[in-house]
This record gives C-alpha cells, structure tokens and sequence, in this order.
C-alpha cells in the first residue's frame, strides 16, 4: 500500500515537472521565433500610395517569421484616436506596434507611454524628434535631403536661377515632422534664387468649385511635398487648373508616377517606402529579441529622383513595381 502511495506521487511529480518543460519550451519557442504580431497604423492606410510600404512590411515578415496586421485608418488622425488605435492592438495581442506618429504637442508623451506597455517603432525619420520620442526607434528617408534635393532639380530646370518665378507650396500633410522638415530643406535652398514664395497651401486640396487650390493666384511653379498634395495637384493640372505651372513633388504611388510619365509632374522625388516597412518590422523584431536592448537605433533609407526620361530605366523597374504591388 505504502509502495502503491509513493509510485503514485512519484508518478504526479514526472507528470508535473513535464507540464512545466513543455510550458517553459513554448514560452522559449516563442522567443526564439521572435514575434507571434506585429500592428501597424499609419492614416490612410489603405491607399496605395502605402504599396511598395505594405509590401516591405509583407516581404520582412515572411523572412521574419512573423505576423504583420495593417490597421484600417481614417485619412487623418488625432493624437486620441491613434492611442485608442494602439490600446485596441495591445488587447488583440500585438507584441509590437509600428506607428506613423500624428502631429500634436500630446503625441511624444503618448506613444512613451504606450512604449512601457508594447514596443513601438516609428515608421518616420528621427531628426529633431521631441525628446518624448527620442529613444524610440524609427525607420524612413532623409526628409530633409528630399525637400533640398526636389528644389535644386528646379533650380537646375531654370537655367540655376528662380528669378522672377512665384511658387505655391502644398502640404496636406504639413503638421507632420517629415512634412516639414521636406518644405525647410526646399526653402532654404532656394532662399538666395531669386524666387517669391506666393502662397502656401496647408488644408487638404479639393476639386470643388469652391476648393482652396482653386481660389489661390496663378504661379510658375508648384511644389507639392507630400502623395496626397502631389497627386490632386497633378489632377487639377490635367484639367488645366494650375494653367501651365511645373509640377515638382515628393511622392510614392502610381498615380504620382502616371502624371510624370504624361508630362504633368516634372520632377518626382520618390522615398524608399518599400525599405521604410521592410526596416521597420526588421527592427520591431530586433527591439522584441534584445538586439537592441535600451537604444534607439536610426534607419535612414534612400530616395530616387526620377524624371520622365529616367522613369522606365532599368535601375527603376523594381522602384515602379514595388510601388504598383
């Protein structure tokens, strides 16, 4: 009977010790693996201007072994509605959270706070970040370069000097730190050409009668910095809107690259958008798995300035299918 008492509890504590093995080899697993999901949210993100980013993001997760989840957005969020966003994310179990972060003085304090509960990685560049954000990681173009670069294409296309020429600026986006540091790299190159900024367009362009684009004067020349601003500039030029102004842009969809190909956009300066979602979910996987433990590592991608002689090279092909994906 004793015999029979001590197999028994012998028998207990194997069976016990081996629930806990296997218990501590799926949490071991699971680590190894990196990451059972991923949750993006960036405004908008459906459009396609986001392709070649939604493929970068599918393309790293399959190398990854991961699991990427794109959050259906509204066009424009407030710092509010991106942390509920978040929150509703880390009830679904996101082990990470990839985030475009909105303009607002609140969005730094924010998204620390919602680092202390999941990872976040900021899917934009780092420079000049509030100090809220600054030791978070983050992936994207030098915002900058882009906006000097697309004003020495001008400047270059008029013969090296803007004398004369009037410019109207748009930026649907221009809250935004990538935005404007895009129009800050433009202006200040462009300060000593000889050209008069006439007008500067920060709402959302529409086509309505009654639209803002419609009720500003004529100008020269039009620079749009962001694929909204590019694209409905482009579509109001096409029906004779902008009366013959050259447009300059930064932009990443395949309307952008349709109204280069047929003359409308005269320079597109095109970011790496591919690399941007490719590089954020790589680094979401190296924060999660310590690589990085306690940094904030910056990722800067390239961009491609393409006219629309260039836009169909070789070198491009895999820029324009990325972007169609």
């Amino acid at each position: 009977m004793k015999n029979g008492k001590r197999l028994f509890i012998l028998i207990e504590a194997v069976l016990g010790t081996m629930v806990l093995i296997v218990a501590l080899l799926m949490l071991m697993e699971k680590r190894d693996n990196g990451l059972n999901k991923i949750s993006v949210i960036i405004p908008n993100a459906e459009d396609n201007q986001w392709a070649a980013f939604r493929y970068g993001l599918e393309m790293a997760a399959e190398d990854h072994g991961v699991e990427v989840f794109v959050v259906s957005t509204g066009a424009a969020l407030t710092v509010e509605e991106e942390r509920e966003l978040i929150e509703t994310e880390i009830r679904n179990g996101a082990d990470a959270v990839i985030v475009k972060p909105v303009p607002g003085i609140l969005t730094g304090e924010m998204l620390r706070e919602m680092d202390s509960r999941v990872s976040v990685i900021l899917a934009d560049t780092l420079e000049d970040k509030d100090q809220a954000l600054a030791r978070l990681p983050g992936v994207g173009p030098d915002n900058y370069e882009m906006g000097r670069a697309m004003a020495e294409e001008m400047i270059a296309d008029y013969g090296g000097a803007l004398e004369g020429k009037t410019i109207g600026i748009l930026s649907q986006t221009g809250r935004f730190h990538s935005s404007a540091e895009r129009e800050r790299g433009f202006r200040e190159t462009i300060q000593d050409s000889g050209a008069v900024i006439r007008w500067t367009l920060r709402s959302p362009v529409e086509e309505e009668e009654d639209g803002p684009l419609r009720e500003q004067p004529e100008v020269d020349i039009v620079a749009a910095f962001d694929d909204d601003s590019l694209t409905e500039a482009g579509e109001y030029f096409a029906a004779d809107g902008l009366h013959g102004a050259g447009i300059y842009g930064i932009g990443h969809s395949t309307e952008a690259a349709y109204y280069l190909d047929t003359g409308v956009i005269k320079c597109l300066v095109v970011p790496d958008e591919f690399n941007v979602g490719y590089q954020s979910l790589t680094e979401a996987v190296n924060v999660l798995s310590a690589h990085y433990y306690n940094t904030a590592p910056e990722k800067a991608v390239d961009f491609t300035v393409i006219r629309r002689d260039t836009l169909f090279t070789e070198e491009n092909q895999e820029l324009l299918f990325r972007m169609s994906q």
